[in-house]
């Protein structure tokens, strides 16, 4: 159901034809770049975090991680990932599949200074086997995001 939420939402955007559907798992950054045909970095990933009790999510790069510094600079508090059950009940979908598109009303979303240096990345589009081609300037207008911020490291 997550795929058929992200797909509407995206297609109201006027984005349908980049969506990408794979016969392989898309699941991981790693599983994502092979079924995309791109570089990890590339992928998007959507990390999902409890802030005052509050789910937020943060784009990021496929080649970061989390700087517990930054983080905690920005958000003044550790970072407490969600569960997989909270993600589902949360955001609106299931770890493999997460993204900003048709997700629960309530979520914060914030864009990753890591992606912005890409022309085209590829989020998930709601499930374990697909994602979006999107430019940036679409990513911002379709991911209902509060504001960009650094909170991540390259992986070293």
């Amino acid at each position: 159901m997550s795929f058929e939420t992200a797909k509407a939402y995206i297609e109201s955007k006027g984005l349908g034809e980049n969506i990408l559907v794979f016969d392989v798992s898309s699941a991981t950054v790693q599983l994502a770049a092979v079924a995309v045909g791109c570089a990890e970095n590339q992928i998007v990933k959507s990390l999902t975090f409890k802030v005052e009790d509050k789910p937020v999510m943060i784009l990021c790069a496929g080649d970061t991680k989390i700087s517990n510094s930054k983080y905690k600079q920005f958000f003044h508090v550790k970072a407490n990932m969600l569960s997989f059950e909270e993600v589902h009940n949360l955001i609106g979908h299931d770890v493999g599949g997460v993204c900003p598109f048709g997700i629960n009303e309530g979520v914060k979303v914030y864009l990753d200074e890591s992606i912005k240096r890409f022309e085209t990345v590829y989020p998930a589009c709601g499930s374990s086997n697909s994602a979006v081609r999107m430019t940036i300037p679409q990513l911002e207008a379709t991911s209902g995001f509060a504001e960009w911020i650094d909170v991540t490291q390259i992986k070293e």
